[in-house]
């Protein structure tokens, strides 16, 4: 699998708005569902995208990511007063054991996903809370994102997630994108 960041030279391709074809917010937002009080993790935020969209809807979000350069163009795009930037791995999260009230991942599931990082997922994420998926699909054509060899079928994605303890409770295949919204 990928096991990579996404190239820092890249990081316009981050902003572009056609992204919303795979993930919109309020597809985001629905598979999300949680109380404007949560505490919530945007796992691999890059330039905040995505952040930005969940950010109104949430009290605290956390934008993680691997790469400060990252967290500048997330600053310089606008950073929302309940945004917090965190350079760290997924692996080793700074946070106390149920800490979040959930967590989201768009497009980075085949960046970070090994047991290490899951179990680090179900250590920080609150008994109940939601993990959101939403990745590049193996069963996918190849045409967008990532290359084939590089992404997580929608039973892989399940897999590691039971693993880890997490209970399934929607999947999703689409054309090009899975989506996977999990328990802890």
């Amino acid at each position: 699998m990928g096991f990579h960041t996404f190239p820092i030279e890249r990081a316009d391709a981050l902003e572009d708005p056609s992204r919303y074809r795979f993930c919109s917010r309020e597809e985001l937002l629905e598979l999300l569902a949680v109380d404007t009080d949560a505490t919530v993790a945007d796992l691999g935020s890059g330039t905040g995208f995505y952040s930005r969209e969940i950010a109104p809807f949430v009290a605290t979000l956390y934008a993680i990511d691997l790469q400060a350069a990252m967290h500048a163009r997330h600053r310089a795009a606008g950073l929302a007063q309940n945004v917090v930037p965190l350079t760290a791995a997924v692996d080793s999260l700074p946070f106390d054991d149920g800490a979040l009230d959930a967590a989201v991942s768009t497009m980075t599931h085949h960046e970070y996903a090994d047991e290490a990082t899951l179990a680090e997922l179900a250590r920080v994420i609150r008994p109940g809370g939601p993990l959101v998926t939403v990745d590049w699909s193996a069963t996918g054509t190849g045409e967008d994102g990532p290359p084939l060899e590089e992404r997580f079928t929608p039973d892989e994605v399940v897999g590691h997630l039971e693993t880890a303890g997490f209970t399934l409770e929607r999947v999703h295949d689409r054309p090009e994108t899975l989506a996977v919204v999990a328990r802890r």
